[in-house]
């Protein structure tokens, strides 16, 4: 059902059984269609910011730890909750949850935008990701719900597809905004606020649209709040990606002020797993690891999202700096990533039918590695065709291992833990992101400062020590830098000379970069190639009964949830005389 036609009308009472038919909710597709604009504020927004780090950087004179803070903070608190909302939703109901989510996600974007210090923009990032984590995990248990086994892989690969657009697209919209700041300095006073205000609206759009349109569903025996579990992943969390952060101001990875959070955060979380592994109310179901198909498929897609958040990361302040592209420019360089990723993801279920997932998602992440072997070879003069063929590859290769990767692991979940089983990968994925943005941000801010020394011992005398030390904290510092520097007369050869061993510094740095994402894909692929056991697509044959075995416990969870579902609607939908 086209999307308008869904919002012009509340939802009808579905027949009884639509749940133990087997054909899942009766307007199932209108609803994805609203589940995927609720997603896609939420996804978007990380990549929305990236394109405006290099002018947030400069604006609120922000260093390279607090650029990758305001980028974790949000991804942190995001895959810190994930589980929590996931069983919360799952007891008070998901429709719920979700629109709790995207108000709080709202609120908290609309004070971002007025944030005056990188401080207050990191804090009110938090705030963000607590709203977000209620978005992502409750959408995918919904999809699990409604649609029948049959049409999940192709409903989830619309959803993966989803997610690798909001990726990409985000630096488009981010140009677009940041290209015409006038609108924004007038609200905000600033020039990047416009990238938190768009939301509000999208927001506010998607809220109208879930209460006219998403059914509420919740499971009939939902578990205890894990409280214990909560706070020590978050402590573990905090403190591993602080310590990785803190290593691109020491600029030294073995400093104690380093070591210790690191070591300690991953000593945290190992004790974090063995509390789960051992609770009787745990929400982080470390039991669904036990199964290889859903193990290996977790990593695959936990390890894309790594190179890709890295990735997504540096690139623009080697679009908008060394090449010297407007930030619309730069925003538009990312549409490939969106087009690969449209193109590959939804179409992923019919390859799979065909050639099955082990071969697709290997297939996949051998086109993602493609793409990071291209990468490396970037210089400054590299035209700007072979960047955006390079960017499309990297998204045909997303598309073909988010959506089936993700497929697998929603069709091994039983049924009643569809919001805190889902929750699981998201949170995994969410943290392989935040490691990834935290390791690359770090070694390319570590690395840049090691490679710029050089030059920065070639410059005249009457230079300030203070200057050579900003300047060496980013590529955005450098520059600024050297425009000040031509202001007060210095001789233009020196600072062309400077500024192109500056560029030559952040591509070393980036290429170095480049290849630790580059070793994670290739230990992604080997795991899938080698270890994804052979797993056949749920059809309307086995769903049937034929050439499966039979699943009486799970339709009767199926059946139990249909009628918490009935109960609901009886309430909103009185019947008609």
């Amino acid at each position: 059902m086209p999307y308008l036609e869904a919002m012009s009308s509340p939802v009808p009472r579905p027949p009884d059984d639509w749940m133990s038919t087997g054909e899942g909710h009766p307007r199932r597709w209108a609803i994805l269609s609203v589940l995927v604009v609720s997603l896609l504020v939420v996804v978007l927004d990380n990549t929305v910011l990236n394109i405006a780090l290099p002018t947030i950087q400069r604006d609120l004179d922000a260093s390279q730890g607090e650029l990758v803070w305001a980028v974790d903070s949000y991804i942190l608190a995001f895959a810190a909750l994930l589980f929590t909302w996931g069983v919360i939703g799952d007891r008070i109901g998901r429709k719920r949850v979700l629109v709790i989510g995207l108000v709080v996600f709202g609120l908290a974007s609309a004070a971002c935008a007025f944030a005056e210090s990188a401080g207050i923009l990191i804090g009110f990032r938090v705030l963000m990701g607590i709203g977000g984590a209620a978005v992502l995990p409750t959408t995918l248990a919904i999809i699990t719900v409604v649609f029948a086994p049959h049409e999940r892989g192709k409903a989830i690969g619309v959803w993966g597809g989803a997610v690798g657009a909001a990726v990409a697209l985000g630096p488009v919209i981010g140009g677009v905004l940041l290209q015409h700041p006038s609108w924004s300095r007038w609200l905000t006073g600033n020039d990047w606020g416009s990238v938190f205000l768009i939301n509000v609206p999208i927001v506010l759009v998607g809220v109208i649209a879930i209460l006219r349109v998403v059914p509420e569903t919740r499971n009939p025996h939902p578990r205890r709040f894990d409280v214990t579990g909560l706070l020590v992943s978050i402590a573990g969390l905090v403190l591993l990606v602080y310590g990785i952060i803190h290593a691109s101001e020491t600029k030294d990875w073995l400093a104690t002020s380093v070591l210790v959070p690191v070591l300690l955060g991953i000593a945290i979380l190992a004790a974090f797993v063995l509390l789960e592994a051992r609770s009787d109310h745990s929400s982080f179901d470390v039991s669904l690891f036990r199964n290889r198909g859903y193990a290996i498929s977790l990593t695959a897609v936990s390890l894309a999202f790594f190179a890709m958040s890295g990735i997504t990361f540096s690139l623009p302040f080697y679009l908008q700096i060394i090449k010297g592209f407007d930030t619309l420019t730069a925003g538009l360089c990312f549409l490939p990533f969106a087009v690969g990723q449209l193109a590959a993801a939804p179409r992923s279920a019919t390859l799979v039918l065909r050639f099955g997932y082990r071969a697709v998602i290997t297939t996949g992440l051998v086109l993602v590695g493609l793409s990071l072997v291209g990468l490396t070879q970037v210089r400054v003069d590299t035209p700007v065709w072979v960047l955006l063929l390079d960017f499309l590859c990297f998204g045909l290769g997303m598309g073909l291992v988010i959506a089936p990767g993700s497929t697998v692991m929603q069709n091994v979940l039983p049924l009643e833990r569809a919001g805190a089983g889902s929750a699981v990968q998201n949170t995994v994925r969410q943290v392989a992101g935040a490691l990834g943005v935290a390791i690359i941000g770090t070694v390319l801010g570590t690395r840049y400062a090691a490679n710029l020394a050089p030059a920065m011992q070639s410059l005249p005398a009457q230079v300030p020590d203070q200057w050579k030390a900003a300047a060496s904290d980013s590529l955005v510092a450098t520059n600024a830098l050297l425009q000040q520097a031509s202001a007060q007369g210095f001789p233009e050869p020196l600072i062309q000379a400077l500024r192109s061993g500056a560029f030559e510094a952040f591509l070393a740095a980036a290429h170095a970069a480049t290849l630790i994402s580059l070793s994670v894909i290739v230990v992604a692929a080997l795991v899938v190639g080698f270890g994804l056991p052979r797993i056949t697509p749920p059809t309307r044959r086995t769903e049937a009964g034929q050439d499966a075995p039979a699943a009486d416990a799970t339709d009767a969870l199926v059946q139990q949830e249909a009628e918490v579902y009935q109960e609901q609607a009886e309430q909103e939908y009185p019947a008609r005389d």
